[in-house]
Parts: structure tokens; C-alpha cells; sequence
């Protein structure tokens, strides 16, 4: 654990790690402590596409944590860097939430329903069938399928919800195309994150509660990997996978001892 606590930056999932919906999780706020108390460069890190980081700021303040917003970053934002990067001024359609439309548009990346260069797909609410067969139609005309992260479902505060992939699956299935997917396991995103902290990856600790996304892509992105018994993934479930993290420990109220 002192290797852990030496480390200068920290990469931390939130669903399951922070809070559970609008519930903060016990020793969160002594966590936050210590990280601003230590100087640590952290971020905190979702593959949910639906909320900025304004709004993600807001949410942990009504939790009663006072984090800035520059210590979030979203799948959104990182599949917006990486569509601009691929196809500066491109054109997209879009089935998501508004932190996903609005990282877009903040990219330069218009909204198109017609002839789309791009169909990007995130989490939302608003999800039904005509806009799976748009979305179907435009990728059969040319348009290329983007889904902002690779999860399946995700956590909430009774169970769990379809997440990303599950709303993508579909349109692959009725297209016979397969979706790039750019959050967590993807090693972009982690480089991203590296960059924006301004640290090395062995320098760097992720902290998550999923093997198949939040460690997966510790490991492939050289940093410590840290899994959190306080989401979706038991001790038992460790054994499940060809890898393991560094740490099992019980929550990240354990962190600063």
C-alpha cells in the first residue's frame, strides 16, 4: 500500500469507485482529503458519455465534495478529441446524452442526419427504435460507427442498466458492422488523461472497480492498477480473468490509511 500512496498521479473510474447513482460512497470525502492534502495529480475518470464535467462537478458537490472541474474527464470528451483528430470539421449523427453533444460541438464536429461522415453512439434515456434505424441507415450508406466506451451495463443505485455497447449492438447486428470503441479498455483515453495530469505512466495509479475495463486498460497503459471491492466486481470475480491487478482493496477509503 506505501508503494500505492507514493504515487504522484492518480486515475480514478467513479461509478462504483465514488459513488453508487446519487449516493457517495463511505470514505470518499477522506479520500478527496488526502489527494488535495498529498498534492496528488488526479482525475477522475467515466466512461459515461451523458454529463460534462461541469455537470459532474456539480454532482459530487451536491454529495458534498468540492472537486474543480478540471479533474474530470468523460468518454465524450475523448471521442470527440479523437473523431476531430481523424476528420477535422467532420459531420456526425448522434444518439446520446448532452455532455456528449455539447464535447462535440466543442470539437468542431457538427450534427448531420443526412449524410453523416461518422454515427457516434453514448448512454442515454432517449433511446428507441427509429433512431436505431437511422442510425442502421447511415452506417449502411457510408458512415462509420463510433461508441463512446465498451461497457455493457453499468452501476446504479438498485442494479444495473444497459451501457454503451448494449445500445450499439443493434445497429452492428443489422449492419454486420463492428463499432470502434474509444473509453475504457481503449489506451487513448488513459493517454489522455496522463497528458492532462502531466505525469508518467509509472508515475500513475488507476483505481477502479471493473476488470474489464478500468484494469484491462491500466495494464496496457503501464500504470499501477488498483481494484475496488465497492462496485460491480467481487474478489471471486478476479479469478475469472487472464490478468489481475496490482491491489484488491475493499474501497478507496483504504488509500489513506
Amino acid at each position: 500500500m506505501d508503494s500505492l500512496r507514493n504515487k504522484t498521479g492518480f486515475i480514478c473510474d467513479m461509478d462504483g469507485v465514488l459513488y453508487h447513482g446519487n449516493r457517495l460512497l463511505p470514505g470518499v470525502k477522506d479520500f478527496v482529503d488526502w489527494l488535495y492534502r498529498e498534492n496528488k495529480q488526479f482525475m477522475f475518470l467515466t466512461n459515461s458519455s451523458g454529463r460534462s464535467p461541469k455537470e459532474l462537478c456539480q454532482k459530487l458537490g451536491r454529495m458534498g465534495l468540492d472537486v474543480d472541474e478540471s479533474h474530470f474527464y468523460t468518454s465524450a470528451l475523448a471521442t470527440a478529441k479523437f473523431v476531430a483528430a481523424q476528420s477535422p470539421g467532420c459531420s456526425a449523427y448522434v444518439i446520446g446524452e448532452p455532455g456528449l453533444f455539447n464535447a462535440l460541438y466543442d470539437a468542431g464536429i457538427t450534427i448531420n442526419e443526412i449524410d453523416p461522415d461518422y454515427v457516434i453512439i453514448g448512454e442515454t434515456n432517449d433511446y428507441n427504435y427509429d433512431k436505431i434505424c437511422t442510425a442502421t441507415n447511415l452506417v449502411l450508406r457510408g458512415a462509420k460507427l463510433i461508441g463512446t466506451n465498451s461497457d455493457i451495463t453499468g452501476p446504479v443505485e438498485d442494479g444495473i442498466i444497459p451501457a454503451c455497447r448494449a445500445l450499439v449492438a443493434p445497429v452492428e447486428l443489422a449492419t454486420g458492422k463492428t463499432a470502434y470503441f474509444v473509453g475504457k479498455p481503449n489506451p487513448l483515453m488513459m493517454r489522455s488523461c496522463l497528458r492532462r495530469l502531466g505525469v508518467h505512466s509509472n508515475d500513475s495509479a488507476i483505481i477502479g472497480d471493473r476488470m474489464d475495463t478500468d484494469i484491462i486498460s491500466g495494464i496496457e497503459s503501464g500504470l499501477d492498477t488498483v481494484l475496488v471491492l465497492s462496485g460491480v466486481t467481487s474478489e471471486a470475480d478476479v479469478d475469472l480473468f487472464p490478468y489481475r491487478p496490482r491491489l484488491i482493496i475493499g474501497s478507496v477509503a483504504d488509500i489513506p490509511g
